[in-house]
């Protein structure tokens, strides 16, 4: 293709119009539907499409365009689109910016027709009077629909009520459509359409607002013809008059208008242009249905004869176009397609009576548009006029298939020479990504490799790569509907098919053959790249050529994709045009030049190790200089060895002998190229960018990046190249300027540029908002969403931490530059926009993707608060020795004083955390045992509450308390769970909070026994609360339900009272240990080794040693007395009320003598009396309470043998009853 070198002053940014997820489509019927076209047309197939035709069908548009509100501006911009065999019109928002009050509306309506729509026949109307958008169609079934959307249905899923619009959808059979053929609508305003006729005639629709709407008659009509007469439907029969051409099986009459545009010229009259097949213009009072000019699109004075020379095709409908001027004129371009192709210009004027008067701007000079090419065939698709000042500017779109091209002219109506400007080219977006070839020393894997490229954000559709894979799939003859891929994603899917074609076999030497195994693995990857571009080059076919008259914004709507068109750089224009710069840049494109052929030259495996070099030196700390880092970085990249002499030699030849045109100021110039010039970034926004304006912002950010690194990376190896080139030490560059400071330069700006590299190709998911989510009402072909299944959408890292952030000041700039500005703003080193690592890392720890956050590590600065992050980073992925070295690193620095400390976490840290910073190392502590905490690394929260704790004492008085009480409370929990009872215990006694000492007493002897750490709970000291520690292990006694096989509470305060001397303690919770497990009937399970030795007898051992242990006027315990002995006396007529509680002196001095003497005999009688009754003693509370009665030493002996006794009599059969026996008991 032989290219004409048209300028480049301008370049796309092309996006996916793929929806961002399931719930942002809104799937709406306009119509009721019978049941069996229900099924076809109402839901949309969630199979993804298995060949080309399907793809096409259910992805591709067929038509496509973008309307502009005029008196409203929420939504202003909407893009519509046809779809699915013409029976979806599908709508969406396609503002770049908005109000910053100004919600966004992220939804598409789908909006399902019945019957195939004609796509020239959609027409949209923005009413004055209330905010809504209007939009009438006229389908294959010759219906007119006028459908009335508000703004809300754009925002919020529930306004779009079981996918149904209601009243909002009027259905109208016109009667002229009965015997005319409709081709072409044209909207005048929200109450009056106009519809060219096959015939040359037009039908004018009017609203009716009278009665007669509510029953049936929507519209009123008026026919009028070429002639300019007017009458009713009745009697009128259509016949021809004259030559037709043929088109869609309908013979089309030569005076029938093929392209129209309505204009009031801010007048009270409506006109209506129209470019008909006979290649004449026609303007018409819409009012009157007059035709108020006829004449030649070219205004030329043609012979009759050749009036066949001169016919349009009827498929042309982009022949007119109207700019608004001041009131009463208007600016009007045609087109003729007749030829090569011309422009004419004319200026029409309209006067207060509704006349017109009709000028051609340029009489004796043609405007014959260039061609991109002057050897292949293109079509001139769509053209557009943007007025700025005085000067409009005509914009055209050509086509070569699936290729397209734009170009712009400025027009200079005052001036000799009106075209003398030529045409400026726009750089399409459509540059496949390069692919190196895989080797052994590749630093990623083969797959690796591909899937980065293929899923590059913003590259491929997700329909693309599924109906790739599918197509793949049946060339292998694998492919199944419902194949094993259900259930994995998309990238899962790809891997498994492309990596069932390959083996791994064993070469002759009986090896692995790696080798083989990656090229038939790189074979197969690359086919199926080829398949994926062939498939998204049908994305790619223009369909208009779309000017925003109000921010000036060029769009290129293609079949499955938008192109928005900006300004170039300074440094996108040296680029595209390096080999005619302009004069003032001669030199930095002769070093670009240089830089980028001295590179090309360069081998894949060269240019790894180069790579491999650089990032060495872009995140590596080196103490060398500048120059013994060039020296190194040298040595490393090894691209010396396959520079060729004509390498070389092209390199002087450019840059001159001794590289003479290379000095500090070039390279001045250089960076200046990259370097931001505005700072719009750091104004204060008016205008947020939409979603759809971040796509731009994004998508141009990775245009820049990628452009910027490839000159920037190519100018550092020439740097060291020209460096260590030269052998004269006169000549070489160091002895000129200071190459080290060059050298610098150009690795930091490389190092902010991979940073932003990894941002931008780097996504993640993040919920999606409520106001856009899946509901379950009927009508919606969105999935619904699942509770505890929250539904996402993928973005770049750059859109979600820069998304809130991104929009325009309020300036009287055009988009197109305002948007570059943002651009270079944002990828220059000496950036307005601040894009710290540590608030990325933050927003990424926040969205719990802390795997993504380690990514950024070597981006990360060496402060406090950086090397803080990165330590919570590593908290985050469990790799707690990691994490606690980066804390224990940044404790100095966070916890001094700071006046202002910036405050900024993406929400990563509250106000409570952000408070215990720059206080003191006892509070920065403090914070990290927290975060230990909620992770359950109690190892670590002690050893950081003992730092913590420490440092209290250097704590503001008021806080120290607070402090000191909440680390003890931490280390008590984390010791008492990783089983350190002794630093539990010591945490314990530290505590000043008495409430809370008792708390934490208590869950320290309820752990230590509940776990077995009997021992040494016995061991510690509890100063001071042994006390409490008795009356806890009390309580629990108490409480045992299950004696056998529960906690051996009693067993553990028999343990806690004979350590600590209490023998008669000890003996007194042995007894009642007793007394449960004979409840439990532990005393009738014989042992199979010897019968006397059961759970009882033993705990009588134990007790009468335990009573053996004290003095013997002391051996005495007290026993709870059954309710039934102590109601015995009272029944027999005894004393009940004799109380003891006052001979309770004389008791404690006879009890010894009473013991000795007790079966001589030799007491008095008061005496025997009184250790008689000792017996029976019951010790009652004054209110209420269980009685008790004395148990010495000789009773518990006596009551041991009597168990013996039992057992034996039991062992012989021999059973004893008494009168207190039940009898109904012992039988059963």
């Amino acid at each position: 293709m032989s290219t004409r070198d048209f300028e480049i002053l301008y370049k796309e940014a092309r996006l996916n119009l793929e929806p961002p997820s399931a719930s942002s489509v809104v799937q709406i019927r306009v119509a009721p539907q019978s049941s069996s076209s229900r099924s076809n047309s109402a839901r949309p197939s969630s199979n993804p499409a298995d060949d080309e035709k399907a793809y096409r069908a259910g992805n591709l548009a067929t038509a496509s365009s973008v309307y502009y509100r005029k008196h409203h501006s929420s939504p202003r911009g909407i893009l519509w689109r046809v779809l699915e065999n013409d029976t979806v019109l599908s709508l969406r928002a396609a503002d770049v910016c908005k109000q910053e009050k100004d919600a966004d509306a992220p939804l598409i309506l789908n909006l399902r027709f019945p019957s195939p729509i004609r796509a020239p026949c959609i027409g949209f109307a923005d009413p004055e009077g209330h905010d809504a958008l209007c939009v009438f169609v006229v389908d294959q079934a010759n219906q007119l629909y006028s459908i009335t959307l508000r703004p809300d249905h754009f925002r919020k899923r529930l306004t779009n009520d079981g996918g149904v619009l209601g009243d909002a959808v009027k259905v109208w059979s016109p009667p002229g459509f009965g015997f005319k053929y409709p081709h072409r609508l044209a909207v005048v305003n929200s109450d009056q359409l106009i519809v060219t006729m096959h015939d040359g005639g037009i039908l004018r629709f009017d609203r009716n607002w009278s009665h007669d709407a509510t029953e049936g008659t929507l519209w009123k009509e008026t026919i009028y013809n070429v002639a300019g007469w007017g009458q009713s439907l009745r009697g009128l029969v259509s016949f021809s008059r004259g030559s037709t051409i043929r088109h869609d099986k309908i013979n089309m009459e030569t005076t029938a208008a093929t392209s129209t545009a309505v204009t009031s010229m801010d007048t009270d009259f409506s006109f209506l242009f129209t470019a008909c097949l006979d290649h004449r213009m026609r303007i018409w009072d819409v009012r009157s249905g007059q035709i108020l000019y006829t004449g030649d699109i070219l205004n030329l004075k043609r012979d009759p004869q050749e009036d066949s020379r001169w016919t349009i095709e009827p498929f042309q409908n982009n022949l007119i176009r109207i700019v608004e001027g001041s009131p009463g004129q208007c600016l009007v371009v045609t087109y003729s397609p007749i030829g090569a192709g011309e422009f004419k210009i004319w200026k029409v004027k309209a006067n207060d009576q509704g006349s017109i008067h009709v000028v051609d701007c340029f009489p004796t000079t043609p405007l014959v548009p260039a061609s991109p090419s002057s050897l292949d065939v293109w079509t001139l698709a769509d053209f557009g006029v943007a007025r700025q000042g005085e000067e409009p500017e005509l914009w055209t779109m050509w086509k070569n298939n699936n290729t397209y091209r734009v170009q712009k002219l400025l027009l200079h109506p005052h001036n000799n020479s009106p075209f003398g400007d030529g045409w400026k080219g726009v750089s399409v977006d459509n540059a496949v990504p390069a692919v190196q070839a895989s080797g052994p020393c590749d630093p990623i894997d083969s797959t690796e490799k591909w899937l980065g490229l293929i899923f590059f954000p913003g590259r491929f559709s997700r329909a693309t790569l599924e109906t790739a894979l599918a197509m793949y799939e049946k060339g292998l003859g694998t492919y199944k509907e419902a194949s094993s891929k259900a259930g994995k994603n998309i990238a899962e899917a790809m891997c498994s098919v492309l990596g069932s074609t390959t083996t791994l076999d064993r070469n002759s030497s009986g090896g692995m053959d790696y080798e083989q195994f990656r090229g038939t693995s790189e074979t197969q990857w690359m086919r199926f790249w080829r398949l994926l571009l062939e498939l998204d080059k049908q994305r790619g076919e223009a369909l208009s050529l779309v000017l925003d008259p109000e921010d000036g914004m060029i769009w290129v709507v293609c079949a499955d994709c938008a192109a928005a068109v900006r300004q170039c750089s300074d440094m996108d224009r040296i680029y595209h045009n390096i080999h005619a710069p302009e004069k003032k840049h001669e030199d930095v494109a002769a070093l670009v030049s240089a830089g980028l052929t001295f590179v090309d030259s360069f081998s894949d495996s060269i240019t790894q190790l180069s790579k491999a070099a650089l990032w060495a030196e872009l995140y590596e700390d080196s103490a060398q200089s500048e120059e013994d880092r060039m020296q190194q970085f040298y040595d490393k990249a090894g691209f010396w060895r396959q520079i060729t002499d004509e390498d070389a030699a092209q390199v002087v030849e450019t840059l001159g002998q001794s590289f003479r045109i290379v000095t500090p100021r070039l390279y001045e110039d250089l960076f200046d190229l990259v370097t931001s010039a505005s700072e719009a970034n750091s104004q204060e926004l008016r205008e947020p960018f939409t979603g759809l304006g971040k796509k731009v912002v994004v998508r141009a950010v990775q245009e820049t990046i990628e452009l910027h690194w490839q000159i920037l990376f190519s100018q550092l190896l020439l740097l060291v190249h020209m460096e260590f080139e030269v052998e004269n030490e006169e000549e070489v560059l160091h002895s000129r300027f200071d190459v080290g400071a060059v050298y610098k330069r150009l690795v930091e700006a490389l190092r902010k540029l991979d940073y932003l590299k990894w941002m931008i190709k780097t996504e993640l998911s993040i919920p999606v908002p409520k106001a856009t989510r899946s509901s379950t009402v009927s009508g919606s072909a969105s999935p619904t969403t699942k509770r505890g299944n929250e539904e996402t959408y993928a973005v770049t890292v750059l859109e979600g931490v820069l998304g809130h952030l991104l929009g325009l000041p309020e300036s009287n700039m055009s988009l197109l530059s305002s948007i570059t500005d943002l651009v270079l703003d944002l990828c220059a080193p000496d950036s307005s926009t601040v894009l710290h690592v540590w608030l990325v890392q933050c927003w990424l720890l926040k969205r719990d993707r802390p795997d993504l956050a380690l990514e950024l590590s070597p981006f990360a600065d060496q402060d406090s608060f950086s090397t803080y992050i990165q330590g919570r980073i590593f908290l985050a992925l469990r790799d707690y020795d990691a994490a606690a070295v980066y804390f224990r690193k940044a404790s100095i620095g966070l916890s001094i004083s700071s006046k202002n400390p910036e405050r900024h976490s993406a929400g990563l840290l509250d106000d409570t955390e952000w408070n215990l910073l720059y206080s003191g190392l006892a509070s920065y502590y403090a914070h990290i045992v927290s975060l230990y905490d909620r992770q359950k690394a109690y190892s670590y929260v002690v050893e950081f509450s003992r730092l913590a704790l420490q440092f209290v004492q250097t704590a503001s008085p008021d806080a120290a308390p607070l402090i000191k009480a909440e680390m003890l409370s931490r280390l008590f929990a984390a010791s008492a769970a990783t089983s350190h009872f002794d630093v539990a215990h010591t945490a314990l006694l530290s505590m000043d909070d008495e409430s809370m000492q008792r708390s934490y007493l208590r869950r320290l002897v309820e752990k230590m026994c509940e776990g077995g750490q009997n021992a040494e709970l016995i061991n510690l000291p509890f100063s001071g609360l042994q006390t409490k520690v008795d009356d806890i292990l009390l309580e629990k006694c108490k409480a045992v339900k299950d004696i056998v096989s529960g906690v051996p509470y009693h067993q553990i305060l028999y343990a806690w009272r004979i350590s600590h001397n209490d023998y008669r303690g000890g003996a007194a919770i042995l007894l009642d240990r007793l007394q449960k497990l004979r409840l439990a009937g532990e005393g009738d399970r014989v042992g199979t080794d010897d019968a006397l030795d059961t759970q009882v007898t033993r705990q009588y051992l134990l007790l009468i040693n335990a009573l053996s242990c004290v003095p013997s006027k002391e051996a005495y315990i007290l026993e709870d007395v059954p309710v039934s002995e102590v109601e015995k006396p009272k029944q027999d007529g005894g004393e009940a009320s004799d109380d003891l509680e006052d001979h309770i002196g004389d008791l404690a001095e006879i009890l010894d003598a009473g013991m000795k003497v007790h079966h001589s005999g030799k007491l008095d009688e008061d005496e025997q009396a009184l250790v008689g009754r000792m017996a029976q003693f019951s010790a009652r509370s004054h209110h209420s309470g269980q009685p008790r009665k004395f148990l010495t030493l000789v009773d518990v002996r006596k009551q041991y043998q009597q168990e013996l006794d039992r057992i034996v009599a039991i062992q012989n059969n021999q059973f004893g009853f008494t009168a207190e026996d039940d009898f109904m008991e012992l039988v059963a």
